[in-house]
């Protein structure tokens, strides 16, 4: 039987402030917390998909090796764009010759935002 995704796992170094970013972007319900067995609090957010947000002492370093694309539930591609900046993301790359936006949430992490499928 295959496996599943269960939920995606973003590295941070401030698991709530970055939680709280994601929360207000994708307008998922209030994070649960939990701790492992080393007592490391994580902020996890019931969705689809779920996200778990785990702090680590690392920084992050380079580009991503996987990404979220996003889309606008409904309405324009740039109005979402301008909504994610107020909520504190910031562009990357916005480049004619493609139909996404390359934005960074607070902590760097690359994501892009498409037109409304």
């Amino acid at each position: 039987m295959p496996a599943r995704v269960i939920a995606i796992a973003v590295d941070c170094a401030d698991a709530e402030r970055l939680a709280a970013f994601w929360r207000e972007a994708l307008a998922y319900p209030e994070p649960r917390r939990w701790r492992d067995a080393d007592g490391v609090e994580y902020v996890e957010l019931d969705g689809d998909p779920p996200l778990v947000f785990q702090p680590v002492p690392e920084a992050k370093a380079g580009k991503n090796r996987l990404h979220l694309d996003l889309a606008p539930a409904e309405g324009d591609q740039y109005v979402e764009v301008e909504r994610l900046i107020g909520l504190g993301a910031t562009v990357l790359s916005d480049e004619e010759r493609h139909p996404w936006v390359v934005l960074a949430d607070p902590e760097g992490n690359e994501f892009c935002v498409l037109p409304r499928r």
